[in-house]
């Protein structure tokens, strides 16, 4: 019995939770923002998530990037309900993961807006985790044409690049509030550090990403912003902007490089 021609309960109830889980999303980032009264996020925690609040915060502009990602997680909302994706082998294998990292998207905001710190990292790290996850199974499972890649693909990779780079500043936006003042004497070694750690991931993602951009793409963009805020903003630092830089460029080279070796053992 081919299975993949015969839609059931399971499949509407999975195009119905991935419309319910973004219409959650984009409530909480109505609320998150504070367009229904409460505060805007650079004000939130006593104005710890804004770009001068750390070391490893990116400049305002990168937050830019949640537009395409929001988009995009809209239209892949709209796209996946169509009938003719109800029963689609892809959806199946990923419907669910999307849900739940819109939902866990919806919570880091409403947890940034009504919790604390601590809440807003414990939420990002399980965002951070669904979505690699998600990632992986939109790279094991076939892709089928030109929207499946950028809606399922290319939008999951942004999101995962970009909340990669987040999680990162999210941590250190909770560190520099509750750590020790003298730590702040070794927070260029600490920061160089961690940006070495975020180079190894973002090459191991355009490793198991078989050379998608996306991610790169996110990363880079947030790197970029980063290094403009520790090298034209407080709290200044060019040794930790120049590291951003230099693990921007190699993140991208990366996922280039897999990308072309893959092509040619196509060839």
């Amino acid at each position: 019995m081919d299975t993949t021609r015969k839609a059931g309960g399971r499949d509407i109830l999975r195009q119905v939770a991935v419309i319910s889980a973004t219409c959650f999303m984009l409530v909480a980032a109505m609320v998150g923002v504070g367009l229904f009264g409460g505060t805007a996020v650079q004000d939130l925690q006593g104005g710890a998530l804004d770009a001068d609040a750390s070391y490893l915060a990116p400049a305002r502009p990168a937050f830019s990037i949640w537009t395409p990602i929001y988009i995009g997680l809209v239209l892949y909302a709209v796209w996946q309900a169509l009938p003719g994706q109800r029963v689609n082998p892809r959806q199946r294998a990923i419907g669910w993961w999307i849900a739940a990292s819109e939902v866990l998207n919806g919570c880091w905001l409403l947890a940034a807006q009504f919790l604390n710190l601590p809440a807003t990292v414990a939420v990002i790290f399980a965002l951070a985790a669904v979505l690699a996850v998600t990632f992986r199974v939109a790279v094991r499972a076939p892709g089928d044409g030109v929207v499946s890649a950028v809606l399922v693909d290319g939008v999951t990779g942004l999101h995962l690049g970009w909340v990669t780079l987040a999680t990162v500043a999210n941590t250190a936006a909770w560190l520099t509030q509750t750590a020790p003042a003298d730590w702040a004497d070794a927070a260029a070694v600490f920061g160089i550090a961690v940006l070495a750690v975020v180079a190894l991931i973002g090459v191991a993602l355009g490793w198991r990403g078989r050379g998608r951009l996306a991610p790169a793409l996110a990363l880079a963009w947030g790197l970029s912003w980063l290094a403009v805020g520790r090298l034209s903003d407080e709290p200044a630092s060019a040794a930790i902007g120049v590291t951003a830089v230099t693990v921007a460029v190699i993140v991208l080279v990366a996922a280039v490089v897999f990308r072309l070796s893959r092509g040619a053992r196509r060839a």
